[in-house]
């Protein structure tokens, strides 16, 4: 699994211009799902994501994780975080994972984050979605499951 997080002071996603999800100060994550991923990638990263310390403590400092600060997730699948641009003009997408594999396993770490008690809103899965966001910092940062 692939995720790309970025530190939002809110985030808001639309489907057909009818808002679906929308947080406070959190994380906008889009994540994305190959074939190979299992529940155990996204035990990993759900982990990753609630103690990840990228928010500022008293003193600006990069101390308190999503779990210290209150925060929410905007969690938004995204199939093209495993787009391959290295032959020609269009991407290629076979590492991603098709809907019958990656549903569920996103579904799982979205349920994951939620059980640490983190409020998670989410897009509509294989929709075309608007997403709009303030990134605060800016902080961004790419996790992956597997190194």
């Amino acid at each position: 699994m692939k995720i790309v997080l970025q530190r939002a002071k809110d985030a808001e996603v639309k489907v057909k211009n009818e808002t679906v999800g929308k947080i406070g100060q959190g994380f906008m994550l889009l994540v994305g799902v190959t074939h190979d991923d299992d529940e155990q990638d996204a035990d990993y990263l759900a982990e990753k994501v609630a103690n990840l310390r990228v928010f500022e403590d008293d003193d600006d400092k990069m101390n308190l994780s999503l779990l210290d600060v209150g925060g929410e997730v905007l969690s938004i699948s995204q199939f093209t975080l495993y787009g391959d641009c290295r032959k020609g003009r269009r991407p290629n997408f076979m590492a991603a994972a098709k809907p019958d594999h990656a549903q569920p396993l996103y579904d799982y770490f979205n349920q994951k984050l939620r059980d640490k008690g983190i409020s998670v809103q989410t897009g509509e899965f294989g929709a075309m979605m608007d997403v709009a966001f303030t990134n605060v910092g800016p902080v961004t940062l790419i996790l992956e499951s597997k190194s």
